[in-house]
């Protein structure tokens, strides 16, 4: 997810309960190829325990995709996956993200440059644009790229996340697959809780493995194999201590892949992970919202955990 599953958080996850395979935010190819590092913020930076790990990019320039994906070879990549779900505004508007969907031709085309990385190559899409009804000719035209995963999101890019996802419509996509691309692996994506409700979903349906998206930033132990109780206090503060540490090193020069220089607000967007369900909650987290940096939230924390004395 942009600005969420960077290599800070992806090993905040690692040390909660790690998923079976990584994918990087989804990175722009065209921005990358016309400006270079400086224009993804980071966003490929990646360490050599996160395998395996596949590189999400989008982009509407063949060329663009061709010398991004051969770069993620050099960068350590296990695969390449190309976003063409994303409903933001500024995606469409450049013809990638869910745009890719009104320009079936040039989708193909991306998939061919990145298949010359040499890479798996993979693709995370949509329903359709604007009806339901889009699915069978938009994901049949996908699948017969011959691409090694395909994963629906179970909503149009006009439904966004508004809608619960259409499950209904699993049964229908998999007979499409298996006439088309048998070889081509089904993922699923949309209102997928967890581990657990993954698996039940994959065993009812028959399809090879689910994403899980938003789920994981409302819970970091989303991946876990085995039904977890409520996360008591002292589990969830010592992984916003992680994040914290994690974030120093990895913003810090002297890091091995340092991310660029970044604000400190940012960062606050994560608290509501780590610091809910236990008494007094809500007002650390106020407190921890007016905090200016790491520190800060340490001094916050330490107070908070002092012994209360009557």
């Amino acid at each position: 997810m942009e600005a969420v599953t960077d290599v800070v958080f992806r090993h905040v996850i690692a040390a909660a309960a790690p998923p079976d395979l990584y994918f990087t935010e989804f990175t722009n190819a065209t921005g990358w190829a016309h400006a270079g590092d400086k224009a993804i913020g980071g966003r490929l930076v990646k360490t050599d325990d996160e395998h395996p790990i596949v590189a999400q990019l989008w982009g509407s320039d063949i060329d663009a995709m061709e010398k991004m994906a051969k770069h993620c070879v050099k960068l350590g990549y296990d695969g390449i996956d190309i976003n063409m779900g994303c409903p933001d505004a500024a995606a469409i508007k450049s013809g990638g993200g869910a745009g890719m969907i009104k320009n079936p031709a040039n989708a193909a085309a991306i998939i061919a440059a990145a298949k010359k990385s040499g890479l798996p190559v993979s693709v995370k899409t949509r329903l359709g644009y604007s009806q339901v009804s889009e699915w069978p000719g938009w994901l049949a035209h996908i699948l017969k790229q011959d691409i090694a995963n395909l994963t629906v999101h179970l909503r149009t890019k006009r439904e966004m996340s508004k809608v619960p996802a259409h499950f209904e419509l699993i049964p229908e996509i998999k007979k499409l697959r298996d006439k088309i691309a048998p070889q081509t692996l089904l993922t699923i994506n949309g209102d997928i809780h967890n581990r657990i409700h993954g698996m039940e979903l994959v065993q009812q349906y028959g399809v090879d493995g689910v994403m899980i998206g938003r789920g994981v930033f409302h819970n970091p132990f989303a991946f876990a194999k085995e039904e977890l109780e409520t996360p008591e206090q002292e589990t969830l503060l010592e992984l916003l201590r992680l994040h914290l540490s994690l974030w120093d090193f990895y913003h810090s020069p002297n890091a091995d892949n340092p991310l660029p220089i970044a604000r400190f607000d940012p960062l606050k967007r994560f608290f509501k992970i780590y610091v809910r369900d236990f008494p007094g909650a809500a007002e650390l987290r106020d407190q921890l919202m007016q905090s200016r940096s790491t520190d800060e939230v340490r001094t916050i924390l330490g107070q908070f955990l002092e012994p209360k004395t009557a």
